[in-house]
């Protein structure tokens, strides 16, 4: 049989794309926070990613809501903080999805608090120290040195979940880790002023960040992980800070602003709500610019 060679200059690219989607299969991934959202995305820029919380949300708290377990139901991998953050809804979600793709972290489960060492571990917790977490601090992502390794290990987990992909993923870490390792001492130097600098925090959300440029949290608007400041506690605050060498007063973008404020008119110190990540606020659109409004806020207030 004659074939016209005008089909097979339609057949055959066709076939081409065909393979070429097949080999570029988008991989859905349900990330916990949008910070490992943003990350997932850099590695796999032509992935499904969906994030089950925003910025402006405690991740601490989250209902397992219908939308959240359709969403997981879908995922072929779960990027989440780890050492505990989740643990007030995402076993729910895990249950209630019957998805065994991310059941365990031999699977599809993936925890960046795993693939680091973590701050504040603990060897032994209970009730009466409040909301703290024995694997360690979970808020490990403004550490741009943890974030690396994270995003190297989770490189290769997509690559072990997607094997046919896997060169993308290692591809688009590698892209990722250039643009981060060249901004690590743009930041750094940057953020210079700020080595010493002392600030009054609400819980330990910004530990990793306060490590990372030499600064000191003394004082936390929590009596304990988890409860909201009292009078007496927030007196106690006020003495300190009446010494005179605190900077800032700093809370998330999702936390109570009155304790902070009673405490800032009083002591005359600025109060600082900084994003605590990816869409915070409208310069934090990446990881990248996130990190930039955070050292750019944090300067704004207390380099002078």
């Amino acid at each position: 049989m004659r074939i016209n060679s005008k089909w097979l200059r339609v057949i055959i690219p066709a076939a081409a794309m065909s393979v070429s989607s097949l080999a570029h299969a988008d991989l859905n991934v349900f990330a916990c926070e949008p910070e490992y959202a943003a990350l997932a995305q850099e590695i796999a820029p032509d992935a499904n990613v969906y994030s089950a919380t925003t910025a402006m949300q405690d991740p601490h708290q989250v209902q397992a809501r219908p939308s959240l377990i359709a969403k997981m139901r879908q995922a072929d991998i779960a990027v989440c903080a780890g050492a505990d953050l989740e643990i007030g809804w995402l076993p729910m979600l895990q249950m209630k999805s019957s998805n065994a793709k991310v059941r365990s972290t031999d699977q599809g489960l993936f925890f960046a608090a795993d693939q680091v060492e973590t701050l504040d571990q603990l060897k032994q917790v209970d009730r009466s120290m409040g909301d703290v977490h024995a694997k360690g601090n979970p808020h490990l992502h403004l550490d741009p040195y943890r974030m690396l390794k994270v995003a190297q290990a989770l490189s290769e987990k997509m690559a072990q979940l997607d094997a046919n992909n896997a060169a993308t993923y290692r591809q688009g870490y590698a892209d990722f880790a250039k643009r981060w390792q060249a901004k690590i001492p743009q930041w750094e130097a940057q953020a210079a002023k700020l080595k010493g600098k002392k600030v009054i925090a609400y819980h330990t959300s910004y530990r990793y960040l306060f490590n990372w440029l030499g600064m000191e949290q003394v004082g936390d608007l929590e009596p304990k992980p988890g409860l909201p400041p009292s009078t007496s506690h927030l007196s106690q605050l006020l003495s300190r800070a009446n010494k005179g060498d605190i900077g800032a007063v700093i809370i998330t973008s999702y936390q109570d602003d009155r304790g902070a404020k009673w405490l800032g008119e009083r002591a005359n110190i600025p109060v600082l709500r900084l994003p605590m990540s990816v869409g915070g606020n409208e310069q934090s659109q990446d990881l990248f610019s996130f990190y930039d409004s955070v050292i750019d806020m944090m300067l704004a207030t207390m380099s002078k």
